[in-house]
């Protein structure tokens, strides 16, 4: 059943750094491609004006996605501004008259964690019913954290009314996992222990923290890609069917898969920090924060059981890119005595910041010998240039549709994986910029390796 649509958008944080690289090309590809025709009201405490917020927002469009004269214009028209403290009850009365006769509101918190509670208080006061939260993450520093959030946000909206938000879950070749799988009948009869041997998942980032050093050195790699973006991505991968048609159908199966990964151990992990991490701006001196992490992971259910999973992810490594590399089990007898690498069958997925889906083969070389060659059939090779995460995301919220957002029981899994390794006392190995990490990682993936590599992107035509 369809469920109502918000009748306004309000954005927390509006003169921020989100709002300006994200938010507002979000806003304005709703309007241009989807008819977005609500009231818009950003709310921040910088002491600007609305002529000030448009035009950042012009700025912004012009900067990130392209500005369309005719769909900014719009977007103009829609926006209003509220210029307050969040602290301050007066702020959510100005709010009040700015919604005008909005009953269901789509209240978007692109702020700091610490004053979700803060601002949810606020907003519960309003009046109307239906109206619906976005949170960013983090949610949580860990486990109790995230369950000291969800008691503050649930005092105020029930469940089905908050949405938290990993843009990763709204990139395109994201959700191809799915589709991919699910859409093909030849995958999931081998889908499962007994044909596919490992699973590795690379997201590689070739540039350090940057201008991030003070937020980093509070997060680390495992708090900000690992324990949200990399196990979404494996739930995906290896998440059983959806049941039926209902809105959490996907969600219902993500958090079972995420509920049968065993929980995380020193043993079974690879904690790095790059070297020269330590003079950039806003990081003590003598940090423990890791900037490159792997892990060995197991899913203890009966399709998965014994199947190692590997992920690893890092900054300052040789490139940019997410892949995929699902690593087929060889035949139980060579018919040709070869020696075969164990990676000679496989399924690669490309997600970022090229797409493409590729089927490892073993054919037989040209000549009278009985001898293979390993080759690689290209299912989909293509630039990235599918619709913006944030748009997408922001578009869903509006209509009350919740697969592609993070649910109370699915954060709390996740945070149960990693747990145990979240302040571990040994510091992180030092390694190269431009390596793949710590020497260390090898010995961790032992004889399921080597580990693949992605390569560079594809060239732009």
């Amino acid at each position: 059943m369809p469920r109502p649509v918000s009748d306004a958008l309000v954005f927390f944080g509006a003169t921020g750094d989100l709002a300006y690289k994200q938010i507002f090309p979000a806003l304005h590809g709703l309007v241009r491609d989807e008819g977005l025709d609500v009231p818009i009201i950003g709310v921040a405490k910088a002491g600007w004006s609305l002529d000030q917020l448009t035009a950042r927002a012009r700025d912004s469009l012009s900067s990130h996605g392209g500005l369309d004269i005719k769909s900014f214009s719009k977007l103009a028209r829609l926006l209003r501004y509220v210029d307050s403290d969040y602290n301050d009850p007066s702020t959510y009365v100005r709010l009040r008259q700015e919604l005008g006769e909005a009953k269901r509101p789509l209240h978007y918190l692109a702020i700091p964690p610490s004053l979700f509670g803060t601002v949810a208080e606020g907003l519960s006061k309003l009046g109307g019913t239906g109206a619906r939260l976005v949170v960013e993450k983090p949610f949580g520093h860990d486990r109790e954290s995230a369950h000291q959030l969800d008691r503050i946000l649930n005092r105020f909206f029930p469940e089905e009314n908050i949405f938290r938000i990993d843009h990763y879950l709204g990139k395109e070749p994201v959700q191809n996992i799915l589709y991919t799988r699910f859409s093909n009948a030849m995958f999931e009869p081998i889908w499962n222990r007994v044909y596919i041997n490992s699973i590795q998942i690379t997201m590689a980032e070739g540039f350090g923290i940057e201008d991030r050093g003070k937020f980093y050195d509070e997060t680390g790699a495992i708090r900000d890609v690992f324990q949200n973006h990399m196990l979404q991505v494996l739930a995906s991968l290896t998440m059983d069917p959806p049941t039926g048609e209902d809105c959490d159908a996907i969600r219902d199966q993500k958090a079972a898969l995420l509920k049968a990964v065993r929980p995380l151990n020193d043993a079974h992990i690879v904690r790095g920090q790059y070297s020269g991490y330590q003079s950039a701006p806003g990081v003590k001196s003598g940090s423990a924060i890791e900037t490159f992490v792997a892990a060995k992971l197991f899913i203890d259910s009966w399709r998965w059981a014994d199947v190692p999973i590997y992920i690893r992810a890092g900054k300052a490594l040789p490139l940019t890119a997410m892949e995929i590399m699902v690593d087929f089990k060889r035949p139980p007898r060579e018919s040709f005595a070869e020696v075969v690498a164990p990676a000679s069958g496989h399924l690669r997925i490309r997600i970022g910041p090229d797409v493409a889906i590729a089927l490892g083969l073993r054919v037989k070389r040209p000549g009278e010998r009985m001898e293979g060659q390993d080759l690689e059939l290209i299912l989909t090779e293509q630039e990235s240039t599918s619709m913006p995460p944030y748009q997408r995301l922001l578009g869903d919220a509006m209509h009350g549709v919740g697969d592609l957002f993070g649910r109370q029981d699915i954060v709390d899994a996740q945070w149960r994986i990693v747990e145990a390794v979240l302040n571990l006392e040994a510091p992180p190995i030092a390694y190269a910029q431009g390596s793949w990490g710590p020497d260390e990682t090898n010995q961790l993936i032992g004889t399921d390796g080597p580990w693949h590599n992605p390569k560079p992107a594809l060239p732009c035509p």
